[in-house]
């Protein structure tokens, strides 16, 4: 009975870890992160509240702040659309003196089709709920 015990505990511990892997190789949101940095450093590179750079820099304070799944149409589902994110951000330009500029925002959506991640510009959203405007 000891043995049967211990055996089962053994056989809930190993289901549980490689649960864990399993769950993250099937998440939908799977590499979003790297796709909202490479975002940010576009808006760096090419917005312009961020054209005049000091030390580089044209703009700091980046926050994403909101993130939404969006409902897929059967359009979507069709040419293989798996996930659909619409990503504000904010952000604030730096002046020449060190002080915090004007502050500008900026809007995405992240579509991923085949494991690959695409953005296109999005129209502005409710920066703190991703509701459109």
């Amino acid at each position: 009975m000891v043995r049967s015990a211990l055996l089962l505990a053994a056989l809930v511990l190993s289901a549980c870890s490689s649960g864990g892997d399993a769950a993250s190789s099937s998440d939908p949101n799977a590499g979003l992160d790297a796709q909202i940095l490479a975002w940010r450093n576009d808006i760096e590179a090419s917005h312009p509240a961020c054209a005049t750079k000091v030390e580089g820099k044209g703009c700091e304070s980046f926050e994403v702040t909101c993130k939404g799944l969006q409902e897929l149409t059967p359009e979507e589902q069709a040419k293989g659309v798996t996930t659909r994110v619409v990503a504000a951000m904010r952000f604030s330009a730096r002046m020449a003196d060190g002080s915090t500029g004007k502050s500008g925002s900026a809007f995405a959506e992240f579509s991923k089709t085949g494991g690959e991640w695409t953005r296109t510009e999005a129209k502005p959203v409710n920066l703190s709920t991703c509701a459109p405007v």
